[in-house]
């Protein structure tokens, strides 16, 4: 990378490119640098150079541009994407293809997203012997509207951030954190201006875009148009990363270097949001074993710790079992499981092992590739494994004991 910002090697070198594309870019060297070098910084600025010397890097990577830039940039057009994935997940559509074998047909790559898809729709709730416990659950479409019956005085107004895959695959997730934080005493809003986080576009190099979505985040975030400092809650770690690196990547624009800096400071996660209070405890009743693994990007980008340990540690009686090697990718790293299939699966095969030892029936992680990425893993290789957010385990806790109102 240095050589090609010193110029002695070109941006469009073979091995500069394959070099680049391979890493996962997981962040985890920055945590052993001597230096504290931001490696993830530098590593989008380098593919920033890749993505605008117009490298012909394969297919994969063209149709990533083009769904960049027409689709992921346009709300409308997002949404109705995502309409469709949905058709397609609980349809059956996609279940059905990948088990008759006919994305073998195509290739491997459309057998591991029709999984990916697949596992996307996998529910905590359907682990669970009694539903009847469960909680009325507030519409997908529009978390503003409350049902009856959550705690009306609150002490904090809050502010979440739903992300174009949360929104559009994991709305449950939305919804979970949006109760779980009601029932600790804050209020939740979502700013209905928001946008994708723009991660995406920055893995990819194409900063531009990614500038772009920042500057619309930032304005419907804006303390004028919402609550003057309230914290912005994120469930995903990569778009938690992200929105906190929203002072770097605009730091040449003299229009918003500034109120991207005061907005990164207010981003955090919900576990630890929910630091700042003394959790409320749940009520046992879940008896299968689960363990937790660390989003990348939620550990080394947002440095969240185990504030999501201490999350479900509210759970009376669950039975935790330590993953080995938690603190390593899984593989996902946003769309490097499509666009580096090989070594993506090499990564996550690891995890999947690992995951095995525990014996685990349900495993947590604050991310929804994360999520995706074992849950399909766990699919294809037939594990009995059921992969959730670790705020839907609280969230399901909640429910029994009572702390939300049926409607």
């Amino acid at each position: 990378m240095r050589a090609v910002g010193e110029g002695r090697l070109a941006s469009d070198s073979p091995a500069f490119e394959r070099h680049i594309d391979r890493c996962l870019g997981c962040r985890a060297c920055e945590q052993v640098c001597p230096a504290g070098v931001e490696y993830g910084q530098l590593l989008e600025a380098a593919r920033g150079e890749l993505f605008q010397s117009g490298a012909k890097r394969g297919l994969s990577y063209g149709l990533l541009r083009l769904v960049l830039k027409h689709v992921w940039l346009h709300p409308s057009r997002l949404k109705l994407a995502f309409t469709m994935a949905r058709f397609f997940r609980d349809g059956g559509i996609a279940r059905a293809l990948r088990k008759a074998g006919v994305a073998r047909l195509f290739s491997s790559r459309f057998q591991f997203g029709l999984a990916l898809l697949e596992s996307s729709g996998g529910k905590l709730a359907d682990t669970q012997a009694n539903k009847k416990q469960r909680s009325a659950r507030a519409s997908e479409s529009d978390l503003r509207a409350r049902p009856e019956g959550f705690p009306s005085p609150s002490l904090t107004d809050t502010l979440l951030f739903t992300g174009c895959v949360g929104a559009g695959l994991f709305a449950r997730v939305n919804d979970a954190t949006a109760r779980v934080l009601e029932a600790n005493g804050f209020r939740v809003q979502t700013p209905a201006a928001q946008v994708c986080c723009g991660a995406l576009h920055a893995h990819a190099g194409d900063l531009e875009g990614a500038r772009q979505l920042a500057r619309r985040n930032i304005k419907a975030f804006d303390p004028g148009e919402t609550k003057p400092g309230a914290p912005v809650i994120t469930n995903a770690g990569g778009c938690g990363a992200m929105l906190a690196s929203y002072a770097h990547l605009l730091a040449d624009d003299n229009e918003f270097a500034e109120r991207a800096g005061r907005f990164c400071a207010r981003v955090r996660d919900v576990s630890q949001q929910m630091e700042t209070v003394e959790i409320k405890r749940g009520a046992g009743g879940i008896k299968q074993v689960v363990t937790y693994d660390s989003s990348c990007h939620l550990l080394y980008g947002q440095h969240a710790g185990d504030a999501p340990l201490k999350m479900v540690g509210a759970i009376p009686g669950l039975k935790l079992a330590l993953l080995g090697g938690s603190e390593r990718c899984c593989g996902g790293a946003g769309i490097y499981n499509l666009l580096e299939p090989d070594l993506s699966r090499s990564v996550l095969a690891e995890k999947l092992l690992e995951i095995k030892k525990t014996g685990a029936k349900i495993l947590a992680t604050g991310n929804p590739g994360c999520q995706m990425q074992i849950g399909a893993g766990a699919i294809l290789s037939g594990m009995d494994l059921v992969v959730c957010h670790p705020v839907e385990l609280l969230d399901e806790s909640y429910a029994r004991a009572g702390l939300y109102e049926p409607r």
